[in-house]
């Protein structure tokens, strides 16, 4: 009974094309979002240099 029903539901998932769709976006999103972390890292440490440069020049103190 278990392997008939287990048979049946893998036929079910093989022809099922939505369940393949579904992983190619969560693989992409994941790309996407490992891009932008290696991104916004080095870009906000930039950001925090100027804004440190800035405030130094203006007279004030350096933030810790």
């Amino acid at each position: 009974m278990f392997l008939i029903k287990f048979k049946a539901g893998a036929k079910r998932l093989i022809k099922n094309k939505d369940g393949a769709s579904a992983i190619e976006y969560v693989i992409i999103a994941a790309m996407v979002a490992i891009v932008a972390a290696a991104f916004v890292s080095p870009i906000g440490d930039a950001v925090k240099a100027k804004f440190e440069t800035l405030t130094e020049k203006m007279g004030g103190t350096k933030p810790t």
